[in-house]
């Protein structure tokens, strides 16, 4: 007798396998979402613990604002290069089988990180976080893709959406906390328990499920090309302020990008099984929801990388306050994802993705608006508020709109796909913004050390690649050692307003994107052919 629950797919792992989501129960389904909203929420905990934890983690391991944007990005960059491949392999191979075994490698690359003793371990280890979470992310939605029928999927993504990020706003609060009591490295090992409840909901309560075909080569080059051009993109972005904007090796990894991109696009329309199928970016529903995607998560992954920042090293917040920051973003979010998923139910997704996105981008242009000295309260609140009112008005019609632009069988690489754009467009902006904010802020930074002693000013400016955690000397006088720290949250406030405004007119983008390119179709009613969409 054994203790896991038997499914049918399970005895036969080389066909075809789908759930019939109608005969499905209410537990049951319940079940299922209870497992993809947890495994999803390690993916969505870790990205905004990260934020809080780094300026701890460039003042233990002595890093640089670039190594930190590294410890993002080497974890950001994996993730979103292989989600199309952890996507198919979950179509072909099983959701189910793939979800476990990304919750399984996440887990354990976390334990790694918060073992980790120099920055440079720590990045690796990041990396592989980044590979578990490219299996686990997908699976998560193409599981509720497959236990719900089309017309019940805008409010279970509605729900997936807002209680993961009430979970989500868990990790960072506790994150915070422990980081001011213990260290950062248990904004890492905070994982592991929550890796291991989803394992055990998903081995004992949910199905397999799986597309029809035999097995089909795997799309390895792809994915190798995209990873290398993805990859030379951000060092070129991160590195080049550092190093010159025409250091051999910068231009090098700029060609580099120049070249394996095309021919990623070139092996994908070639591949008989690509991880991006070409001829989904026809389908002028899947198309937009993810042109939307990239905008509004480029504005929100840019933004949201410095915000952090300024809160603990300009405004003086611990990373305990850091963390709860943010939780009225999240909560709003989980408030009105479930009614906004709804609302595509019953009135399709054009509108709320009209108005999502602008009312975020307000919430840009109030985050702009603070200054070096701002309280929370008055300077922060407003524009954290509004942007949770802009994504929750807009998560779940967006998920919902890729999902049902396509038939079951097709699910995982179009959660892959999305979930993909997603994490690109936050790994670009995060590199590109990174650049931003060094053009900006080292010319505002060397006028005002002009007023200061010799000795000071140089002491400063040779820690400019750590942004607003530049340590003083301990020789400077009273008087020059607050004009020097005034002078570097000033430069450092002057980059973040700049980055804000972009951040608002990408989500105006998003907003016309939306206009132009998405109708008012609703989902297939509770009568149709289940089979009408593949």
């Amino acid at each position: 007798m054994t203790l896991a629950t038997r499914f049918p797919c399970d005895d036969a792992p080389r066909t075809a396998c789908e759930p019939d989501a109608r005969a499905l129960s209410p537990a049951r389904k319940r079940w299922v979402l209870a497992a993809c909203i947890l495994g999803s929420s390690l993916a969505f905990i870790d990205g905004t613990v990260v934020n809080v934890a780094l300026p701890a983690i460039q003042r233990e391991l002595g890093a640089s604002v670039y190594q930190a944007q590294w410890v993002v990005e080497s974890y950001a960059l994996l993730l979103a290069a292989l989600l199309l491949v952890g996507g198919a392999l979950g179509d072909r191979l099983g959701r189910r089988r793939m979800f476990l075994l990304g919750v399984a490698l996440f887990a354990a690359a976390s334990l790694a990180c918060a073992l980790s003793r120099t920055v440079q371990q720590l990045i690796s280890a990041r990396a592989l976080q980044g590979v578990g979470a490219a299996l686990l992310v997908p699976g998560s939605l193409a599981l509720i893709s497959a236990h719900f029928p089309e017309d019940e999927r805008g409010r279970a993504f509605g729900t997936w959406a807002g209680f993961s990020g009430i979970t989500s706003a868990v990790g960072p609060l506790l994150g915070g906390y422990l980081i001011d009591r213990l260290s950062w490295a248990w904004a890492f090992a905070v994982n592991l328990p929550l890796a291991a409840l989803v394992v055990a909901i998903t081995w004992f309560k949910v199905g397999e499920s799986r597309q029809a075909g035999p097995a089909v080569r795997l799309d390895l080059a792809g994915a190798v090309l995209a990873t290398i051009g993805l990859g030379a993109l951000v060092f070129f972005f991160i590195e080049a302020p550092a190093r010159g904007w025409r250091a051999p090796e910068v231009l090098v990894a700029l060609g580099l990008a120049g070249v394996a991109l095309p021919c990623f696009l070139l092996v994908e329309r070639r591949h008989p099984a690509p991880m991006l199928p070409l001829a989904l970016l026809r389908n002028r529903p899947f198309a937009g929801a993810n042109l939307i995607t990239l905008l509004l998560y480029a504005g929100l992954g840019g933004g949201l990388f410095f915000l952090p920042l300024n809160l603990i090293q300009v405004q003086g917040l611990s990373a305990t306050a850091a963390g709860a920051a943010l939780l009225p973003f999240i909560l709003i979010m989980f408030l009105l994802s479930r009614w906004a998923g709804g609302l595509v139910d019953r009135h399709g997704a054009r509108k709320p993705l009209i108005a999502g996105p602008l009312i975020a981008a307000a919430g840009f242009g109030l985050l702009a608006l603070s200054g070096t000295s701002s309280s929370y309260w008055t300077g922060f609140l407003p524009g954290i508020a509004v942007l949770g009112v802009g994504m929750g008005i807009a998560v779940a019609p967006l998920t919902t709109t890729v999902m049902n632009s396509v038939g079951t069988d097709a699910a995982g690489t179009a959660s892959g796909v999305n979930n993909a754009v997603s994490r690109v467009a936050g790994v670009l902006a995060i590199a590109v913004f990174g650049a931003l904010m060094a053009t900006l802020f080292e010319p505002r930074l060397r006028a005002a050390l002009a007023t200061l002693p010799q000795e000071v000013a140089d002491a400063v400016w040779s820690q400019r690649d750590r942004l607003a955690a530049i340590e003083v000397p301990r020789q400077a006088s009273g008087e020059a050692a607050r004009q020097a720290r005034a002078a570097v949250q000033e430069a450092f406030v002057a980059g973040h307003r700049w980055i804000m405004v972009v951040s608002a007119a990408m989500a105006v983008a998003a907003t016309a994107v939306a206009a132009a390119w998405l109708d008012n179709r609703r989902p297939a009613s509770a009568g149709r052919d289940p089979q009408a969409t593949r």
